[in-house]
């Protein structure tokens, strides 16, 4: 057979690795398990014998259907040695060798995928473990072991016949637990296995032992690709093509009497980062046992009494392992009758509060360098920090459950309008707003409100998208509530919520509850708030490490961080956050609550003088925003972009408005005002207003609107600096998509900043730019950077229109599909499609910059604070990302992550 030619595999390529022959460093093709079990091999620390077959086996059997011509004899080769290493054979019918087959991704997979122990059994070599042992119970019992896992994992019959079996027999015996068995039960029972596997799988257990091993190391390769696998690679982002090792490794037996146990151990602990012992080990049981909680275990450090030589062996060990690896590192280890072994070690996951804390601590042990602890701590732990969360300990009635929008715990009493939560609250009751869905009439509300609740959208809605902006708790589209904001109540089954009943909402985990659930608060928060300070003596110990990282972390990067911020508020809060100056601030939210009536007077006017009254309303409101979110933000960069939204967004709802017309016809009462409001309505009414007259559009459709913005800013600025201010203002116009556009714009911007400047005396220097969110701005982008002074890539837009989604439908209709499909991994509206919007990007930076080699270019979609998108910004050079406030010491670590990322490849 090994002298065919393999057409899947080239020539001299190694399939088969002794633990003496790898290393850490090989994960990409041992695995993670069996590059660490090398690695303990060649640290000298007492591993069973093995070897490991790659994951280009594996690869080339997923690909062909058929394992690779050579890697049976390969594995022949290796298992041969083994032999001889060991002295006797597998499955030897007086003294077999017997071996464990575990799968080992390179990315860890917890229970995803198939182990298969005590292969060598036989109905003859069982008689030869127990002589050999001197412990029949312990023969058949991992006799029962081998048919149980080998039926369930390599011949797909129903693991629960077995747990019903071995039931039976527990109860025919009167006793509750596996140990209680004697060996004439366990007989019995392999028996009543063996049965089961004729009668469900249509064959009998192998006795062949190189047979089982065969076939199991055959059923690894395929549980890379079972359903569960494939589901948790989908959640966790890990490439479907990598493949899995498989670690055929010596037993070792920690079933063997009370001299022997399993256990597991952890060399910090990764709940808190504090070091100390920590674990738990079992007394005369094997490996699975304490994952299946069949028995209690006991605390590793009682392991100091029950064998004192073992434990203090493992304690030096792991301390080795951890200077070694230089992190928290997770093991599993086996005592054979008073024998240490290792069976496994990695570095361990960890809380978030635990990641902050052992990285600073590894600092100053001398392990690691600061830039190294950047790579140990994430963005999305620092967010889980930041956000308060529900006391774990407490009871809690569900009521359904929704899409995780904008993490954090909020309790409040339900409340089914704007209005009422803004009255509850300013009265000092705490609420949550409950809609089916928001609109910009709702920001009141929102921001009123502890927490947002509605039954339909999803992570982009408006409501998720405000309220990580503010910083809100949310939960989105939770399709099991009925809300009914006429009745004001919602409905879950027989449950009834009616307005003032307390609520509680998770945006971490999308869950909703009745009644209030106790909620902890973040110190992180109070930190970066200014509430507490990093050096006190109190300070709480997190939020030292914290503020240490982001010390690192600001040290590091080159991306500056700026905030979308529309008001003063917002501002002074991201300047507290860290913000170094506002990269959008949306002009179309100034024109909400009490100035939409002016807006109406500005859409509704029939000639140039109604349209010049209503600007000129308008205009002071507007200067005076200008002026305050300028001083709070003075010294900084502030990015104004002009009107956005279509402008029938300011006006009522068509049906509405409507059903409220024709009441008043048919009553004979008719409003005048309300009879030129549906006319408005229905003339600006658009199939796809989000593809329609926006943006740029509207400006020059609309005259007057944008040089009424323009003086505003102007003006504003002019005041800010007689005042002895520095404001920095860049003026953004947005849905560019040709040059000519922002050329006329910014001809007429000039002339109006020129008057300023003569009826103040006041220099100005204003930027002028536009956001690229368009195709056609990004594929042009070379030429629209002669008219530009800065791009800002709105790529929530850009994403839309790349992709041809409608952000506000397609998330509820088919995203799900997509994501469980593996169509997506994630979202392209949470993180950047690199492929494609990611591709426009780059390129329009490239053409942007050859135009104008000083061009400032920066982001201010959703993605400038998501930490894998912040990555891809700081690779594709902008100056600078621009996100909520909330999320800004996220992008900051994030930028200080990729930066220290880039110099480390660098220096490789």
């Amino acid at each position: 057979m090994s002298e065919n030619k393999d057409p899947h595999v080239a020539q001299g390529v190694k399939f088969v690795y002794d633990f003496t022959e790898g290393n850490k460093d090989l994960k990409d093709l041992l695995g993670g398990k069996g590059a660490n079990l090398a690695e303990m091999t060649n640290l000298g620390l007492p591993v069973p014998p093995g070897f490991t077959i790659t994951t280009e086996a594996c690869k080339v059997y997923l690909d062909s259907g058929e394992e690779p011509v050579a890697l049976r004899d390969e594995v022949s080769a290796h298992l041969d040695a083994l032999e001889k290493k060991m002295g006797k054979q597998l499955g030897q019918a007086d003294d077999p060798l017997l071996v464990s087959v575990r799968s080992g991704a390179k990315f860890s997979m917890p229970g995803m995928m198939d182990t298969v122990l005590n292969i060598g059994l036989s109905d003859k070599s069982v008689q030869g473990l127990a002589k050999q042992a001197g412990d029949e119970r312990f023969a058949w019992d991992s006799y029962r072991r081998l048919i149980q896992m080998f039926g369930k994992t390599v011949l797909g019959v129903e693991g629960d016949l077995f747990e019903d079996a071995l039931e039976k027999a527990k109860e025919a015996k009167k006793v509750t637990v596996d140990t209680d068995l004697e060996a004439a039960d366990l007989k019995k029972l392999v028996t009543k296995f063996k049965k089961l596997v004729k009668t469900e799988a249509g064959r009998d257990f192998p006795q062949d032992p190189r047979e089982q091993m065969d076939l199991a190391i055959k059923a690894v390769f395929d549980s890379w690709n079972g359903d569960r696998a494939k589901l948790y690679r989908r959640q966790e982002r890990i490439p479907h093509d990598l493949g899995t090792a498989v670690n055929v490794c010596s037993m070792v037996f920690g079933n063997l009497g009370p001299d022997s146990g399993t256990g597991v151990a952890f060399t910090r602990d990764p709940a808190s980062g504090h070091q100390g012992v920590y674990g738990d080990y079992l007394q005369n049981a094997q490996g699975e046992d304490v994952v299946a909680g069949i028995r209690n275990t006991v605390p590793l450090a009682d392991l100091e009494q029950i064998d004192k030589k073992s434990y203090d062996q493992l304690m030096q060990i792991m301390e080795t392992l951890e200077t070694h690896y230089k992190d928290l590192c997770d093991i599993e280890f086996t005592i054979e009758r008073g024998q240490l072994w290792m069976l496994q070690t990695r570095v361990g996951k960890r809380t978030a509060g635990a990641a902050f804390r052992i990285a600073t601590q590894l600092v100053d042990q001398g392990l690691i360098t600061e830039a190294e602890a950047l790579q140990r701590v994430t963005g999305a732990q620092l967010a889980q920090l930041m956000f308060p969360r529900f006391d774990d300990e407490a009871k809690v009635e569900q009521l359904g459950r929704g899409i995780a929008a904008s993490p954090g715990a909020a309790v409040g009493k339900a409340v089914f309008d704007s209005y009422t939560a803004i009255k509850w609250s300013r009265s000092g009751e705490k609420v949550i707003l409950i809609r089916r869905e928001t609109n910009p009439d709702d920001l009141d509300g929102m921001i009123a409100a502890e927490g947002i609740l509605t039954s339909r959208g999803g992570k982009t809605s408006h409501a998720a998208v405000v309220a990580r902006g503010m910083g809100k708790t949310c939960v989105c589209g939770a399709e099991d509530l009925e809300v009914d904001t006429k009745r004001r109540r919602l409905t879950v089954g027989d449950t009834v919520v009616e307005e003032g009943d307390v609520v509680s909402i998770d945006g971490s985990t999308g869950k909703v509850y009745l009644g209030e659930v106790p909620v902890v608060p973040s110190p992180v928060v109070e930190y970066f708030e200014g509430r507490m300070h990093a050096g006190a003596d109190d300070a709480d110990e997190l939020v030292q490490a914290v503020h240490r990282i982001m010390a690192f972390a600001d040290g590091k990067r080159r991306l500056r961080v700026r905030a979308n911020a529309d008001n003063a508020e917002d501002a002074l809060r991201a300047r507290r956050f860290g913000a170094q100056g506002i990269g959008l601030c949306r002009t179309e939210h100034m024109f909400l609550g009490e100035r939409r009536e002016m807006v109406e007077k500005l859409i509704l006017a029939d000639t140039d003088e109604e349209r010049e009254e209503a600007l000129k309303a308008l205009l002071p409101q507007q200067k005076q925003d200008f002026v305050e979110l300028f001083e709070a933000m003075d010294g900084l960069p502030v990015t104004v972009r002009l009107l956005d939204p279509p402008l029938h967004e300011f006006l009522p709802d068509i049906t509405e408005l409507s059903v409220r017309v024709a009441l008043a016809e048919s009553r004979k009462d008719a409003n005048e005002n309300d009879l030129r409001l549906l006319q408005a309505v229905h003339r600006l009414h658009e199939q796809n207003p989000m593809l329609g007259l926006r943006g740029v559009r509207l400006g020059l459709v609309i005259p007057g609107l944008f040089t009424m913005q323009v003086r505003a800013i102007a003006e504003a600025a002019a005041e800010r600096k007689n005042a002895k201010g520095d404001p920095r203002v860049e003026i953004m116009i947005p849905l560019v998509g040709t040059v000519q556009e922002l050329e006329i714009v910014r001809e007429d911007a000039e002339k109006v900043i020129t008057e300023v400047e003569a009826a103040t005396g006041v220099h100005l220097k204003l930027a002028l730019g536009t956001m690229i969110e368009l195709p056609r701005a990004a594929v042009t982008a070379g030429q629209i950077a002669e008219a530009a002074e800065f791009f800002s890539f709105g790529t929530n837009d850009l994403t839309q229109t790349v992709w041809g989604f409608s952000r506000d439908d397609v998330e509820a209709s088919f995203f799900t599909a997509y994501l469980e499909k593996g169509i997506f991994g994630v979202s392209p509206f949470e993180t950047i499609d690199k492929d494609g919007v990611g591709s426009l990007v780059r390129s329009a930076v490239e053409a942007g910059r050859a135009t104008r080699p000083d061009i400032k270019l920066g982001v201010c979609g959703e993605h400038g604070g998501d930490p894998e998108s912040v990555h891809f910004f700081h690779e594709v050079g902008l100056d600078y990302v621009s996100c909520s406030p909330f999320r800004i010491p996220v992008a900051r670590l994030e930028a200080g992550r990729a930066a220290s990322q880039a110099q480390g490849s660098d220096h490789r």
